[in-house]
């Protein structure tokens, strides 16, 4: 039987692998699939998951639930040397292997794109996957619950200071959907008001949402600006140290929640650590039926698709220079081009060329406001808001992950998120170990006493600098 790996379970590696099982023989090929995750996670709904509006786990896709008929590996691919036809895993554990295989499917995705900025890499925490949008989600009510507790002054206002770098969909999207939990969380602190929070989006370019035109985008901007956001266009970060925001406008104010949206980059793998051909950007280079190599020569039992691919874009009205945007709508559709491709290769039949021409664009900007342009047609609000939740339900894979969200938004609307912290969930240890420490102190002590938890046990320190848990109150602090 053919082996055919395919290298990362995103979008396109779980959609491609989805369809082959569905299309291939038992005795035909068998699949393997690598991933340092044993799931997929839907990054689209991320944004309300910050929110509370979607329960974590329903975007997160089982690979072993859903794809029963491939073989999954929980490491990393660190090398592909196609010329051997082997590439070389690391496991979770740390030891690496060699895994042999006579197809190759690489949907390996983008990394998060950073800069060497003083205190990013200690503040800052990302909006990529599942656990970084409960941290946010967590991080931003136990900020309320802190700040309920003080007086008015910078140290309240600091707590209730959240700032998000990147001004993409991810970015924009995240940084509406918190503020408009914020927004709504203030009816239930009655010790707080509209005037201590500051939500800051910073963005390097002109303008946010570039999939979007000129006009649409401004717009954004204005009804962000409306609901209290300030908007930094044309301004980077320059320090994050303590927590202690720095802008390149001169703007400068502590802060609790960084969150950075700032881009994606190309994957290490792909870019440095395999004999296939990668473009200038550290993307491979794609024909448009997927397959590796140029216009006038693929190379034989090589595939790849998603953001670490540089696929044609046929669609495009640019001819012979344009490729498609790195986004979830291309990734699924690619996945099942790429297996048919796959298939048909396999039996010796003619492959196809991958084409489609996008349904628009559209953004959640908070619960029941939205955006959607589609070429010059342009929908704002409620209608844009049910659009995008209607498309994103019905992309999500599998019924039983549909069924669990729409179940979700449905109970939303009779009772309205849930505005729970679970933070202390990071540190399920940290309760039990104060609780022992106290009793052993009482025995020696004979009276009763708040035990300090060791460091060992205790969450990171959080924005206003916490130190310390004891058994009276919950670990604190971003988890991330």
């Amino acid at each position: 039987m053919r082996r055919i790996l395919i290298v990362s379970g995103g979008y396109a590696g779980f959609y491609t692998a989805w369809k082959l099982e569905k299309r291939l023989r038992t005795d035909e090929a068998s699949v393997t699939l690598v991933d340092p995750r044993p799931y997929m996670t839907y990054q689209p709904f991320l944004p309300e998951v910050t929110a509370g509006s979607i329960e974590a786990r329903h975007v997160a896709v089982s690979l072993r639930r859903h794809l029963p008929h491939t073989h999954l590996i929980v490491g990393s691919v660190v090398h592909i040397d196609h010329a051997h036809r082997t590439a070389t895993i690391r496991s979770a554990d740390g030891p690496e292997d060699e895994v042999p295989y006579d197809t190759i499917v690489i949907t390996a995705g983008a990394v998060t794109r950073t800069f060497p900025i003083p205190g990013v890499a200690d503040e800052a925490i990302g909006l990529k996957h599942v656990e970084e949008a409960v941290a946010i989600r967590d991080s931003l009510l136990t900020a309320f619950e802190r700040a309920a507790t003080l007086p008015p002054g910078p140290e309240r206002r600091a707590l209730l200071t959240v700032t998000f770098v990147g001004g993409g969909y991810t970015g924009v999207e995240g940084f509406a959907e918190l503020l408009s939990l914020a927004t709504a969380l203030l009816k239930h602190y009655p010790e707080l008001s509209f005037d201590d929070l500051a939500f800051h989006l910073v963005e390097i370019r002109d303008r946010i949402l570039p999939e979007l035109t000129d006009e649409p985008a401004r717009w954004a901007i204005r009804h962000l600006e409306k609901r209290g956001a300030r908007i930094h266009l044309g301004t980077s970060l320059v320090s994050a140290v303590d927590n202690h925001i720095v802008l390149s406008d001169g703007t400068e104010y502590d802060n609790h929640l960084l969150v950075w949206s700032a881009g994606n980059q190309s994957n290490p793998v792909v870019a440095r650590h395999t004999d296939l051909p990668v473009d200038r950007a550290g993307l491979f280079r794609v024909r448009a039926d997927l397959r590796l190599g140029t216009p006038y020569a693929a190379i034989p039992d090589a595939w790849a698709a998603g953001d670490n691919a540089a696929v044609p874009d046929l669609a495009s009205d640019i001819p012979g220079g344009s490729f498609t945007v790195p986004n979830a709508q291309h990734a699924v559709r690619q996945g099942k081009r790429l297996a048919k491709n796959v298939v048909a290769d396999l039996r010796g039949k003619k492959v196809k060329p991958y084409k489609h021409h996008s349904l628009g664009t559209v953004a959640t900007l908070g619960l029941g406001k939205g955006i959607f342009q589609y070429r010059r047609i342009v929908i704002k609000g409620l209608l844009a808001w049910l659009i995008h939740r209607g498309y994103h339900v019905l992309a999500i894979p599998t019924w039983e992950r549909k069924v669990r969200v729409a179940l979700v938004w449905a109970a939303a609307l009779f009772y309205g998120r849930d505005i729970v912290s679970l933070l202390s969930v990071q540190h399920p240890r940290a309760a039990f170990i104060a609780a022992t420490l106290g009793a052993r102190q009482q025995r020696e002590t004979g009276s009763p006493a708040a035990a300090t938890v060791p460091a060992s046990a205790q969450p990171e320190a959080g924005p206003s600098g916490t130190d310390e848990v004891s058994a009276t109150s919950p670990p604190d602090g971003r988890g991330d």
